[in-house]
């Protein structure tokens, strides 16, 4: 069989970088297109749709891939190992035989035998090219194998001679090659009846964990906005070129790139979706783009960076995400560009099509995402689907406005990444987004739970200063008292009442001794009906030394805890079968509500308890719970530098929104004035590095010096011009909303200690006291929750 070039150009094609995934790739796309023209046509397919993939089980031995397909005969064998040939269409199929065959097989291994049949055929007929054996006269053996069946159809690659890296690779990454291949054809596993196994294992599609088709947010109380968005819009049919792929001008007969006249009439459409994730992570978030059902990009960011067209060469903005970034993104989607070209490795499309660019434009739009720059820049507002996304779900905080789950005081990214996890794994429980609605739904109620809404400082009748306070969580009772939100407790509920024994005696409530002949599974049931899912604290918990035990725990929602002897306790633990149990919590318990302890706390000394008893483990009570801690809750640790790097980005925010107010209101060089000689030079030497060359006389022009002055000004800045930033502007504390000059200085005063934190720590991020460190973590929660709602 002759074949083009020589087998010195065959081995220079295998040079180039290929992964070993993507060599495989090229060879599974060519059978599922063949796959494909079967399943469209709707002919029944005896043997159904499969790919099989024989990894090599040592250095020296060999790769295999076999298909169901209809097979070839020897002529278009031939042409499909032929270097350079393609007998597929540009725009219909994934494969590109003749190329991508070559470079996939002359990188993997030396030696490639190719054998195929049609139903019906009396053999196996092939070609065998060795890569060492070939010369300058281009011909390849012929071969064949006897059939033992005349049904039998498809074709047989078989790779040996592996090179040694390429056969290790492929011998010890079965599982991270099922999951890249997952990925890639996920579309076509969950669209096609296609079948695909790599060493005896099906592989299946990886799916996108993300929020329920009716799942939204609602933005500035008056616009809903979906947390999942159809995209399809079709654009004016296009003439392309079936041999390239050009696309051409309407009213040509040649291709003007290779004089082809197969010019063919094709659809252009841009089709699919975009979506928020369940979880936030730092790497997998980002859009999939698919040509022919085959992702070529997978979690690609660059639609998240604005570039300007009137800027400078390389002027490049990061957009997304912006807010706490070191805390990853959560905006995903697929999109199917079958009409757009893409590179000879399949990697990337042509980005300088202008096909290409026209889908990037329906997607994310022209304008910059971020409304004020839109605005400083003469945009229209964008309108399109990212932009609205974008507008719904930027920011990271916990509860309803953004869709992120909580507990009540902060998101909790690590269990929300635990639980897209078991997702991926196929974990029934996981499947849905009710876990993830639940612990919004949580948040909102712990957060609601005991506190006066903020609303009654704009009550008519009440002073300012007492509104203010009572805003604030000062409402000036004792907070011990049965009516003090400090405890949350509703006298109308008989539970309710149970107090911690003031002298240490043991005789339960009046209340506890009419229902002394419930029995502990009555109960049981009642505190299962009444309570909610805690997913915070919904776990596995334990240490390798003491084993661990499965937690789900659970929140009550009406009326209190009582022990074995109908004592009031915050915390009961129910066993369940194995290692599971149930362990409610009594939130609206004096030990949270009046002593503020951490529920965490608490459940680890119960479970510390029933573990070195079940293991009879000599560990103290206390060694234990740190250890459990340390293992099941490792996101409670005061990281210095993870705290330093949320404060940083916190505050990246806060200059932004402080610098567009400035300018909003006209006056960036009224700020100016405040800065110091020293502030002065620290914010010139700042620009100067990051590119932002200027005068000092232009500083004041616009409010973007306030992007690189020291941390600790912008404290100052708010003290010292606070109508230009508060009453919802930066901030949401009142300040011109009421006139006692004590309560506009009480909310100013709680802002800025919450900033003058932030800054402190973004200054100085070398290594503080744990107490510190509590302090400033409380205060990046308390400052994102002061952040105005941006218009």
């Amino acid at each position: 069989m002759k074949i083009t070039p020589s087998a010195r150009v065959l081995r220079m094609l295998g040079e180039i970088e290929f992964d070993e995934w993507q060599c495989i790739a090229e060879l599974i796309d060519n059978s599922f297109d063949d796959f494909t023209e079967i399943h469209r046509s709707g002919t029944p397919w005896a043997g159904g749709y499969r790919v099989s993939v024989e990894l090599p089980d040592s250095a020296q031995g060999q790769l295999v891939i076999t298909d169901t397909g209809r097979g070839m005969t020897y002529d278009r064998l031939e042409r499909a190992v032929r270097a350079g040939w393609s007998g597929n269409d540009m725009h219909d199929k994934l494969g590109l035989f003749g190329m991508g065959f070559n470079v996939s097989t002359a990188r993997l291994g030396k030696r490639t035998r190719v054998l195929t049949t049609r139903q019906g055929d009396t053999e196996w007929i092939g070609v065998e090219i060795d890569l060492d054996r070939i010369g300058d006269d281009f011909e390849a053996e012929d071969i064949t194998e006897p059939k033992a069946d005349p049904n039998e159809h498809g074709t047989r690659i078989v790779i040996s001679r592996l090179h040694p890296t390429r056969a290790r690779w492929l011998q010890k990454n079965g599982s991270a090659l099922r999951n890249i291949l997952g990925q890639v054809y996920s579309w076509m596993f969950l669209n096609r009846p296609f079948e695909l196994w790599v060493g005896g294992f099906q592989v299946k599609p990886v799916r996108h964990c993300r929020w329920g088709d009716d799942r939204s947010v609602l933005y500035n109380n008056k616009e809903r906005i979906p947390a999942y968005i159809e995209i399809d819009q079709k654009l004016e049919n296009g003439l392309a070129c079936g041999d390239c792929g050009q696309w051409q001008l309407t009213d040509r007969d040649a291709c003007e790139d290779c004089g082809s006249d197969r010019l063919t009439v094709r659809e252009r459409r841009v089709h699919g979706w975009l979506g928020i994730q369940r979880y936030m992570h730092k790497h997998d978030y980002g859009i999939d783009f698919l040509r022919n059902g085959r992702k070529i990009l997978r979690w690609d960011k660059q639609l998240f960076t604005w570039r300007n067209p009137d800027g400078a060469v390389g002027n490049e903005e990061p957009e997304y995400p912006v807010d706490l970034a070191h805390q990853g993104g959560r905006i995903i989607g697929e999109i199917h560009l079958d009409h757009v070209p893409v590179t000879y490795q399949k990697d990337a499309f042509e980005y300088g099509d202008r096909s290409w660019r026209s889908a990037v434009e329906i997607v994310r739009g022209v304008a910059p995402l971020l409304p004020q720059r839109a605005a400083n820049l003469e945009y229209e507002e964008n309108t399109s689907p990212l932009a609205l996304l974008f507008k719904g779900y930027r920011r990271n905080d916990a509860g309803l406005r953004y869709l992120v789950p909580g507990d009540g005081r902060k998101p909790i990214h690590d269990d929300t990444r635990r639980w897209g996890h078991e997702f991926h794994r196929g974990n029934p429980d996981y499947q849905t987004d009710e876990r993830w609605w639940q612990a919004v739904e949580d948040h909102e109620a712990t957060k609601s739970r005991g506190k006066n809404a903020k609303a009654a400082a704009a009550t008519p009748g009440k002073p300012d200063e007492a509104a203010v306070m009572e805003a604030l969580g000062f409402d000036g009772t004792e907070s011990g008292s049965p009516s003090s939100p400090a405890t949350g407790r509703d006298e109308a509920k008989p539970e309710a009442q149970a107090q911690l024994p003031k002298d240490g005696g043991s005789a339960p409530p009046a209340q506890a001794l009419e229902r002394r002949k419930e029995t502990r599974q009555e109960r049981v049931t009642r505190y299962t009906e009444n309570s909610t899912t805690y997913p915070a604290l919904s776990r596995s918990f334990g240490h390798p030394r003491v084993g661990f035990v499965e937690v789900e725990t659970r929140r009550l929602t009406v009326g209190g805890l009582t022990d074995e002897n109908l004592h009031a306790t915050p915390v009961l633990l129910d066993q369940r079968g194995g290692n599971a149990l149930v362990a409610f919590l009594d939130l609206d318990h004096p030990i949270f509500q009046r002593f503020g302890a951490d529920p965490a706390d608490l459940l680890l000394a119960e479970i510390a308890v029933l573990l070195r008893v079940q293991t009879s483990s000599e560990w103290s009570h206390s060694e234990l719970i740190a250890a459990i801690r340390a293992e099941s809750l490792p996101a409670s640790a005061l990281d210095a530098e993870m705290i330093s790097t949320e404060a940083k980005e916190l505050l990246g925010e806060v200059r932004r929104r402080m610098a567009s107010e400035l300018d909003r209101a006209g006056e960036p060089g009224k700020a100016f004035q405040f800065l110091s000689p020293d502030e002065l030079t620290h914010t010139e030497h700042t620009m100067i590095a990051n590119g932002k060359v200027t005068r000092t006389t232009d500083l004041g022009a616009s409010g973007e010096f306030l992007l690189y002055v020291p941390a600790l000004f912008l404290v100052r800045l708010v003290e010292s011009l606070p109508s230009l930033f508060m009453d919802n502007r930066v901030f949401r504390g009142v300040y011109e909303g009421v006139a006692s000059a004590s309560a506009r200085r009480l909310s100013l005063a709680r802002t800025v200690g919450y900033l003058s934190d932030v800054a402190t720590q973004a200054t100085y991020a070398g290594a503080s006291l744990p107490d510190q460190l509590l302090r400033t973590r409380l205060s990046i929660r308390l400052l994102a929750d002061d952040l105005a709602e941006e218009k």
